[in-house]
């Protein structure tokens, strides 16, 4: 039988069991990270229920690898630029859409209606997937439909988020050739519906003037940059969906948007 040396052994067991000490110095990252703002030693040892004394140390070599960094004038510790740049590259090689689609369908399973992602074209708004419902009554959505920016749940959230140098020629060629409602045949009326959509992070179209009879709601995603990269829509019959605030369709809706902001790196900002 052949021996194995107690190197081999070790060499075994990390590769079973992982690296402890590697798990520790993520252990004290995250509690920086975690943080929201630079901590003091003792916080940080506190955070990841540590000795001071030991994480100390290992906070010594997260520095020397930029991980972390102290500030000389307050000592205290804070995200190195090195964990910056691992964050921004993975946020970066992030495929949205691939997520997206993952999230939608969770949520067509969630509240059981017609789910779809937009996104946006340099023609406007864009469906690149819709799901339907495990139901004989559905609204079918087809994958590439365009979507206009100021009587459709999509477009009214892209507009509102949008700089408007981006939407202007849109919204300006929708104001000569739609049937607009009065609301949105003046400046004024446009910009009090589109500071109403980013109050609530919500647009709900009734009647689509396309489609009678039928209603949506869509929700913003927001990338690292606090950009908006993605809407998600729930779509239905008018009369077999509730899309009151606070009603299933609405809060699960809401909540899958900012579940898909998180994972592309979006943090809500102070206001």
């Amino acid at each position: 039988m052949p021996l194995k040396s107690s190197s081999d052994s070790a060499r075994g067991t990390e590769g079973k069991n992982g690296v402890q000490s590697l798990e520790i110095g993520m252990t004290i990252l995250r509690a920086i990270s975690g943080g929201h703002r630079a901590m003091m030693l003792k916080d940080i040892a506190a955070a990841a229920d540590m000795p001071a004394s030991k994480v100390h140390r290992y906070i010594v070599s997260l520095v020397r690898a930029g991980l972390v960094e102290q500030d000389p004038m307050s000592a205290r510790y804070d995200l190195g630029p090195f964990a910056l740049s691992l964050g921004l590259v993975a946020v970066e090689r992030l495929d949205r859409v691939k997520i997206g689609l993952q999230a939608i369908a969770e949520l067509r399973d969630e509240v059981n209606q017609t789910i779809a992602l937009a996104v946006w074209s340099d023609n406007g708004p864009v469906i690149i997937r819709s799901l339907r419902p495990y139901r004989p009554i559905t609204v079918n959505v087809i994958t590439g439909s365009a979507l206009q920016l100021l009587t459709s749940a999509s477009g009214r959230i892209f507009a509102a988020y949008l700089p408007r140098s981006t939407t202007n020629a849109l919204i300006g060629r929708e104001r000569a050739t739609l049937a607009l409602p009065p609301a949105l045949q003046t400046e004024v009326g446009i910009n009090a519906m589109l500071a109403q959509v980013r109050t609530d992070k919500l647009s709900v179209v009734s009647d689509y003037h396309l489609v009678p009879g039928v209603t949506a709601a869509a929700a913003p995603v927001f990338n690292f940059k606090h950009e908006i990269t993605l809407s998600v829509l729930a779509i239905g019959v008018k009369s077999m969906i509730d899309l009151t605030p606070d009603g299933k369709v609405v809060t699960a809706l809401k909540r899958c948007a900012q579940n898909l902001s998180l994972r592309l790196g979006h943090v809500e900002q102070d206001t």
